[in-house]
């Protein structure tokens, strides 16, 4: 009957077109020989707008002999136009075979497994970020552009100097290893102060990991990775060119250029240079609201040409940067002394770094990674002088056999630390001894990625490490994934991490301000066991629109924690190993949205619980939010060459250090948040022109509070009395017996400003 009635619709249909002079467009849509269904098949010149069956097959009824434009769209799949010059035949047939549209979730990834696979066929879940998602909210840094992302968060740590780190689900910036391309460079010394400095224009994509990957990585890596990958110098512009300033007049330039070598190699170079000395006080306590800055960073990268293709690249970075913040009237003739207050940070980097795949039938890789890190600080009259060397070297063999896909390795690294504090001084109180700290951990891990069956696999793995003070360390993790269908996609991971800490490189708030520094005992490995997961769901709309939802559910308990205690004694911050344990648990969401009418969503949110619990007392973490949401909302007007974006975020209240119950400031933040709007204009060939406005809202952290500095009118301390215990006395002119503190900090001190750009770009 079927058959009967598409054989009379076609003879109607035919006999139109005689009289009517119609033609007739049909064929078959497919994809790898297989039919697909709701393509949407749309004609420019004649505004005509049909979609195929079930079966993949069309037609189409034209009233024209003139020449037309066919686009075939489809969510999951590239844009197909076909233009037909000649419609002279009654009845054309015209087959489509459509190519898959490399989505986010097709993207390939080496952090979750050190080898580069999709996203898709990844066991463990990597979240993607491309340079095109940080344009939409403009930074002069990867520190302050990661804002944007769900369930990470920069933190400053000192409202003077503006330090920070960077929080993943609530876990500070020590539990967080940041790569690049793959290698431990930033990390201790630098976690605090070099992070910034990593040129944009040097940035392939940014890999993150959520979860314990000791495993993989050893220590630091027990809260998450952030994997820097840079550019391919054969596949990157031949120039680009990015600057923008504000109406705080912050100066940023990223310069990139590519140059070949004859047929021998390519080389990228990236420039960034960021100049900031506006000295602003718009909450009126003779500090800087900002750090002044004076920063350059030269990075570049070659890739030596081989015969037989196989890898060799070599890349440096050199950086250096002058930061300081304070009483509005310092300047370098102060430093040090004890007249007016100022933090001054001189800060210089070397960081080199290789891979090389070794001639030979087998996938062999040897990584070698040197960094070194000279800190000069001052914050008021205390001196941090600091030295850091790491080596890191590592041998990995991928093997495949069957359906094991193995990839085993041993790792060595090596760190030299060296400061005029506690931590590197023995001896007693009148003959210190300087001791510098030397650090071996040489490691070796293996894990197998079993494919089950086409959907399923199955990834084990264990590390150990030999750490030259704590012995042996172990480290094993287990995942599985299911591939529900192509649209549905669960992930289960468990593992377990370690850290090592080392306070004065990672604590910013053990230096600055007023407290003493007391450790309790000698501190031991923190300990993680983590587990969590992810599922993803892909939904296409017949009207070619498409939702990525990514939701991971995520546990992480700790033995050993180590947390700074505050609030036993108001003039210390004492560390110690917790009498008890530590969680992190939480959900988060990602959702994406892609709309043809050239909208686009991406919308996250993350719900955490962060807490210590001591003798079955529950108590929430020190600057930990437990909620907190991004977006970014773009919108293409194509007819003038518009782009409008829209970006912000939104944290709820988190838990602050305070001087003592007389401390007027709230012991909690409010919600908060930074919003921002951006226009892009891309009318012309080579350059864009970018502007708008980032802290829409005016917020900054000294609303609602008296104060955000404490005691900042008297810096130093000479008007405080104490008791015989060390604890300030409330008196007069000191009514709420403060000291002068100024880590009482939980988000940016810079209020609405309007920004200006342009790139440019020769590929």
């Amino acid at each position: 009957m079927n058959n009967i009635l598409k054989s009379l619709i076609l003879l109607l249909l035919f006999s139109s077109n005689i009289f009517a002079q119609t033609r007739i467009i049909k064929g078959t849509i497919t994809f790898n020989n297989s039919p697909v269904n709701h393509v949407q098949i749309r004609l420019k010149t004649q505004q005509i707008t049909s979609y195929c069956d079930s079966l993949g097959n069309y037609t189409l009824v034209l009233n024209s002999f003139e020449s037309v434009d066919i686009q075939f769209l489809h969510p999951e799949y590239s844009k197909q136009e076909i233009k037909i010059n000649n419609l002279d035949d009654s009845i054309i047939q015209l087959n489509i075979e459509l190519i898959r549209k490399a989505t986010e979730i097709e993207e390939f990834v080496v952090t979750g497994t050190l080898k580069e696979v999709s996203r898709m066929n990844c066991t463990v879940p990597v979240e993607i970020y491309t340079p095109a998602f940080f344009k939409k909210n403009p930074t002069p840094t990867i520190f302050d552009a990661l804002q944007n992302i769900n369930g990470v968060r920069p933190q400053l740590n000192c409202n003077i100097c503006n330090t920070g780190d960077i929080h993943i689900n609530g876990l500070e910036g020590p539990y967080t290893m940041v790569l690049i391309d793959g290698m431990p460079i930033v990390s201790s010394l630098s976690t605090v102060y070099g992070l910034s400095g990593i040129p944009n224009s040097l940035v392939e994509r940014i890999e993150i990991v959520k979860g314990p990957a000791s495993s993989l990585f050893g220590s630091e890596a027990i809260g998450g990775i952030i994997n820097i990958i840079t550019k391919n110098p054969a596949k990157s512009p031949t120039l680009s060119f990015d600057f923008f300033t504000t109406s705080y007049h912050e100066n940023n330039l990223d310069l990139g250029i590519k140059s070949n070598i004859k047929k021998k190699a390519s080389v990228l170079t990236g420039i960034n240079y960021f100049n900031y000395q506006n000295k602003v006080d718009k909450n009126h306590d003779n500090f800087t609201d900002v750090t002044l800055q004076d920063r350059i960073s030269v990075f570049q990268k070659w890739n030596i040409n081989r015969k037989d293709f196989k890898i060799f690249s070599v890349a440096g970075r050199f950086f250096y940067e002058d930061r300081w913040g304070g009483e509005m009237n310092w300047n370098k003739n102060f430093r040090g002394g004890d007249s007016i207050y100022g933090e001054s940070i001189y800060t210089t980097r070397y960081e080199l770094l290789t891979n090389y795949q070794l001639p030979t039938k087998e996938k062999i890789m040897l990584s070698f990674s040197f960094n070194k890190h000279d800190q000069n600080s001052r914050y008021g009259i205390v001196s941090y002088n600091a030295l850091q060397k790491i080596v890191f070297a590592q041998l990995t063999w991928d093997k495949k056999i069957k359906r094991h896909d193995f990839l085993t390795g041993i790792a060595i690294r090596y760190t030299f630390y060296d400061d005029n504090t506690p931590s590197t001084q023995s001896g007693d109180s009148s003959n210190f001894v300087n001791l510098p700290s030397k650090t071996n951990l040489p490691g070796i891990f293996i894990q197998d990625e079993i494919t089950v069956n086409e959907k399923q696999k199955l990834l084990v793995g264990f590390r150990t490490d030999l750490n030259s003070i704590h012995g042996l360390i172990y480290t094993p993790r287990i995942g599985y994934k299911i591939n529900i269908n192509k649209k549905n996609i669960l992930r289960i991971n468990s593992g377990t991490g370690f850290r090592v800490v080392n306070l004065f490189t990672e604590d910013h708030a053990s230096l600055t301000g007023a407290r003493v520094i007391e450790i309790k005992s000698t501190l031991k490995p923190e300990r993680s066991y983590n587990a969590n997961v992810n599922y993803i769901k892909s939904i296409y709309t017949n009207n070619n629109s498409s939702i990525i939802i990514d939701a991971t559910a995520f546990y992480t308990y700790f033995n050993n924690r180590i947390i700074g205690d505050y609030e036993t004694d108001p003039n210390k911050i004492i560390y110690d190993n917790l009498n008890g344990y530590a969680i992190s648990t939480g959900i988060s969401t990602n959702v994406s949205i892609s709309l043809p009418s050239n909208l686009k969503i991406i919308a996250g949110a993350t719900y955490m619980d962060v807490s210590s619990n001591i003798q079955g007392i529950k108590q929430q973490q020190i600057l930990s939010e437990k909620f907190t949401a991004t977006w970014s909302v773009s919108y293409t007007i194509k007819p003038i060459n518009l782009e409008i974006n829209y970006t912000g975020n939104l944290y709820s209240p988190m838990r602050l250090p305070l001087l003592g119950e007389l401390d007027p400031r709230s012991n909690y933040s409010p919600w908060w948040s930074i919003q921002n709007i951006q226009l892009i204009y891309t009318g012309f060939k080579r350059w864009e022109i970018y502007g708008g406005i980032k802290n829409l809202l005016n917020w900054t952290p000294n609303k609602n509070n008296p104060f955000i500095i404490a005691r900042a009118n008297d810096p130093f301390d000479k008007k405080v009395q104490f008791d015989t215990k060390g604890n300030a006395i409330a008196t007069p002119e000191n009514p709420n017996a403060l000291t002068f503190d100024p880590t009482y900090v939980y988000g940016p001190n810079q209020g609405i400003r309007g920004f200006l750009g342009v790139r440019f770009k020769i590929n």
